[in-house]
């Protein structure tokens, strides 16, 4: 009957580690798409800042010239409303200039006044004249900044429109970039999950069907039992040999892992919450938990696990998966955790 039920157990197919495997991978793509959508913002914020500042500059050397450009345009006005006053002031000498003519060639006892008027007016004429001509020279000048302005502003407009263009350059970057990143990490996540999948199929195809030893999301558990003597951090033989065929898995899968995935394993120590006296090996919790968790990766490394590859941490009782203080929790929460994870 006890071999009935053992055979009825080895045909019932466990579905829950599959969707607890796919559930990881959804959130480890998430997290990583996340990351790099807020990476891909940053760096696109610093660069639409810079752009923001360039053109903000140029912005005010453009007021700054368009208001350059329309005094020099009134002060060319101005000149040009000078200029035709004298030559109209030019144009009523002349008549003056003829009219006295005509009464010194009709008149005769006027004649000397007519002379002097005549000086005076040609004198006049002749200021009149220089006047003028400087008035030509500085319109010409003016002229002159002026196409030299439209100049500036036409550079000004080409480096901005330069700016802008490479403004728009850069972002198209940053979203391909952003893309390619996101399908490579997601490549990658999919690949490491995969080797994990055949990494705990494998242990739970070496390792005995104990209740002791089992998986609990992306992680293969030990009850601490099962390697330690209570309050110890060295291997017992049963742990020792458990140990061992962990290590060939290991060592197996590593053949298979391609070299571009950085992989580790890590290895977990927790404890219950029980504190210790103090008085012996250990002073507290957080010392047990990373020595036995040391211990492992040590007895991993004696058996040929490359030691690149292998991660100790120690987290004393304050990463309970068991809540309440009976026995069983306690004893629960007492295990060392195996992940194969990315450094």
């Amino acid at each position: 009957m006890a071999l009935a039920r053992n055979r009825r157990r080895e045909r019932t197919v466990d579905y829950w580690p599959g969707f607890v495997d796919a559930l990881s991978t959804l959130l480890i793509s998430i997290m990583f798409l996340l990351t790099v959508f807020v990476v891909g913002q940053f760096i696109l914020s610093r660069e639409i800042t810079g752009r923001d500042e360039v053109l903000s500059r140029l912005n005010s050397q453009i007021n700054e010239l368009t208001q350059l450009l329309a005094l020099e345009k009134g002060s060319n006005q101005d000149l040009q409303d000078s200029v035709a006053n004298l030559q109209a002031s030019l144009a009523s000498a002349e008549g003056d200039r003829s009219r006295l003519q005509a009464l010194l060639n009709a008149g005769s006892g006027g004649q000397d006044a007519a002379q002097k008027r005549i000086g005076t007016m040609t004198q006049e004429l002749d200021e009149q004249n220089q006047v003028s001509e400087r008035a030509l020279s500085q319109v010409e000048l003016l002229n002159q900044q002026i196409a030299a302005l439209r100049s500036q502003i036409a550079a000004v407009e080409a480096a901005l429109q330069a700016s802008e263009e490479k403004d728009r350059v850069s972002q198209t970057k940053i979203a391909d970039l952003g893309s390619r990143l996101n399908v490579a990490l997601a490549a990658r996540v999919q690949e490491l999950n995969r080797y994990r999948s055949d990494f705990f199929g494998r242990l739970r195809e070496i390792l005995s069907d104990r209740e002791n030893i089992r998986i609990v999301g992306d992680r293969f558990v030990f009850q601490s039992e099962v390697l330690f003597p209570s309050g110890g951090a060295d291997l017992n033989p049963e742990g020792q040999t458990e140990m061992g065929k962990l290590a060939a898995a290991l060592l197996d899968l590593a053949k298979e892992i391609p070299p571009e995935i950085n992989w580790v394993l890590r290895v977990d120590g927790h404890t219950d919450n029980v504190p210790l006296a103090g008085t012996g090996r250990y002073r507290d919790n957080w010392e047990l938990s990373s020595a036995r968790a040391i211990s492992v990766v040590k007895f991993l490394i004696a058996q040929g696990v490359p030691a690149d590859r292998l991660v100790a941490a120690g987290f004393g009782e304050f990463q309970p998966i068991a809540p309440g203080e009976t026995p069983d929790a306690r004893a629960t929460n007492r295990r060392i955790e195996l992940k194969l994870t990315e450094k």
